[in-house]
């Protein structure tokens, strides 16, 4: 067996099982992984030098094919509500079924780490079948430096094989594409998919699972820090906001994406991030389109003119879910170390498509629990099919694919270190204003970093305030640079009755979501809950 690159020999791809291999690329660089893709026919490279890559029928995670070993390691501590059992018998199968099908085939591995805190990284090794996946996830976790890589022992492992081809009937599975996560040998099998976004988030699910045991809490954020050591994360799911409203030139970028928060503060899970490109623009988000056009970055499922290979950003034709993976120093004011103190503020993102949330409120512990416990957005007509006019979606911790434990267990340690830390915590809309999608208008950025500004840089908490009458939180009624009418929502839209009706609709999707956390909560949680008040209060 051909084996190139740098690798410690004593832990070789023989401790898992795999065998026979054609041959191993061990830690290739950036400019040798170009050269095997492209070899390989497995990728195009774009006007500006951006690897691109297509993923065929999977353009999104699966997540109704993830499966979690039950074993005594886990059978009383993952959520069962919201992960599919898989047997340690069905996993051995599945393991061996992965190594036969490996053998003869050329193989990419990247010995990388998960968590920028020496204290809590995991050392993840990941065995991919394209080179190109082999580039994504070097740029997504942290990259020891090449002299460690000889003694490099890892404690996770992925094998992600895209042509392997899952058999329901054998597995004990629901299709041709799998994710099976053992917890207790720390192995993450992906088959039958090409989508890359499944390794990085099987780190993340790991990881999910690992620290809350040793009190730290992992988070689907990103976060930023200002020169005074200020410490910004923002929580919200796909299309929020998340990863632009990080990106902030006057700030230092600890990541976008996945981070841990333990009695020392805050770090990155991560090595570099993953950005949605669709509608991608360089004068709104000049940091990120910057990247679109740098040698190294991935560019997934984008696609390009034919004659001059220039990206088209506004074509969602393949999907609405186009996305472009970079070395994190690729944003000129990242953090080179990816770790900073404990949170000043807390911003929970949501893309109301209801037209119904103000831009920004302020949250008290409670609330905040509560709406991290819920997890809301709101999907729009068009982004998926079927998908006619606006959807709540509600994904608890905002990330509930990810989250293997009770959402009240990361709930209550999310309230306990607010609580110790005095940290201040605000609910942002990035979703639409003067109407439901279709009748208003998306939140202009510009309104959205504006209000960030003044709640980050303190100015916000000496602003008065009045109370929404659905939600119960407290909005500023007047800031600076804003015109007022915008902060109350309901003067934004023509058809006031329309905008009751709306906000009736979208509290009654707020309690019905929350009942099955309420025996999980305190009193003080389940009455942070929406209501619909009177007018005069």
């Amino acid at each position: 067996m051909k084996q190139t690159g740098t690798w410690n020999e004593a832990q070789g791809l023989d401790a898992i099982g795999l065998k026979n291999l054609g041959s191993v690329h061990w830690n290739l660089s950036e400019p040798e992984l170009y050269e095997e893709a492209i070899r390989r026919d497995e990728a195009k490279i774009a006007a500006g030098g951006a690897l691109v890559a297509y993923t065929g029928q999977h353009t999104g995670r699966s997540p109704n094919d993830k499966y979690v070993v039950c074993d005594a390691l886990t059978e009383n501590s993952v959520w069962w509500d919201n992960n599919k059992k898989f047997t340690p018998e069905q996993f051995a199968l599945l393991h061996d079924d992965f190594i036969k099908h490996a053998e003869g085939m050329d193989l990419f591995v990247q010995d990388l780490e998960g968590g920028a805190d020496p204290r809590y990284s995991l050392p993840a090794r990941v065995v991919t079948e394209y080179a190109w996946h082999s580039l994504f996830i070097r740029h997504m976790l942290r990259r020891p430096e090449r002299a460690a890589l000889r003694h490099y022992v890892p404690d996770m492992t992925i094998i992600d094989l895209p042509s392997f081809k899952a058999d329901p009937a054998r597995h004990g599975c629901r299709s041709e594409t799998i994710i099976a996560c053992d917890f207790s040998r720390k192995i993450v099998l992906i088959g039958g998919s090409s989508y890359a976004g499944e390794m990085k988030k099987s780190v993340f699910t790991m990881l999910n699972f690992l620290l809350p045991a040793q009190g730290v809490m992992p988070m689907h954020c990103s976060a930023n820090v200002g020169d005074a050591g200020d410490v910004a994360v923002f929580f919200g799911l796909s299309g929020t906001g998340k990863t632009t409203l990080s990106a902030d030139p006057t700030r230092t970028l600890l990541g976008d994406d996945e981070h841990g928060w333990s009695e020392d503060g805050v770090f990155n899970f991560e090595g570099g991030c993953y950005a949605k490109t669709i509608r991608l623009s360089r004068e709104a988000e000049p940091e990120i389109y910057a990247t679109t056009e740098r040698f190294g970055s991935v560019l997934e499922n984008v696609p390009l003119d034919p004659v001059t290979r220039v990206p088209d950003f506004d074509d969602g034709s393949l999907t609405e879910n186009t996305r472009v993976a970079y070395p994190l120093h690729y944003i000129p004011n990242a953090s080179p170390t990816g770790r900073a103190g404990q949170p000043k503020n807390i911003i929970m993102l949501t893309a109301d498509a209801f037209g119904v949330m103000p831009p920004i409120a302020k949250l008290t512990p409670d609330q905040a629990m509560y709406h991290f416990l819920s997890g809301y957005t709101a999907k729009v007509a068009g982004t998926e099919k079927g998908v006619t006019e606006p959807q709540a979606t509600f994904s608890t911790c905002f990330g509930a694919p990810f989250m293997p434990r009770h959402p009240a267990e990361y709930g209550a340690l999310l309230k306990r270190l607010i609580a110790e830390h005095g940290v201040d915590c605000w609910l942002v809309n990035t979703g639409w204003t003067g109407g439901a999608y279709g009748v208003g208008r998306r939140m202009p950025i510009k309104v959205t970093r504006r209000l960030l500004s003044a709640a980050l840089d303190g100015s916000l908490k000496t602003a008065t305030f009045y109370r929404d009458r659905y939600f119960g939180f407290e909005v500023p009624t007047a800031v600076a640079g804003i015109e007022p009418h915008v902060l109350y929502p309901v003067k934004t839209w023509a058809d006031k009755l329309g905008f009751e009706r709306q906000a009736a609709k979208l509290v009654e999707m707020f309690v019905k979501n929350f009942e099955k956390f309420e025996r999980h909560v305190d009193g003080a949680v389940r009455d942070a809950a929406p209501q619909l008040r009177s007018a005069a209060e």
